[in-house]
């Protein structure tokens, strides 16, 4: 039989076994005339995409019933992923402008 002390002794010692939390990570995106850079990139859910617009007219990073970020111009705006999958996204004011989330 296993005492009360002896368990949670046990428990603390399989958290500390796990190591820490994984650390959500800033993924960085310019925008600077008229593209996105990277065009593709990878994330994990948890991560932080996060756009800089340089360009002097607002953009949107937006993947059609899953987001839609409107980034102003000179500004940045973010985005936490929340569930894995392929995500193509768009500037719905410059539809030519079009890039990748992949995020497992």
């Amino acid at each position: 039989m296993v005492s009360k002390l002896s368990l949670g002794a046990i428990c603390g010692l399989a958290v500390m076994l796990a190591g820490p939390p994984a650390r959500a990570e800033t993924i960085r995106v310019t925008i600077e005339k008229l593209v996105f850079s990277p065009a593709e990139i990878n994330a994990v859910v948890g991560d932080v995409i996060e756009w800089q617009n340089k360009d002097v007219m607002a953009h949107t990073a937006t993947a059609k019933g899953d987001f839609d970020i409107v980034i102003p111009p000179k500004k940045t705006a973010t985005l936490t992923v929340t569930k894995a999958g392929t995500y193509d996204y768009f500037c719905r004011f410059h539809p030519n402008m079009k890039a990748r989330l992949q995020v497992r």
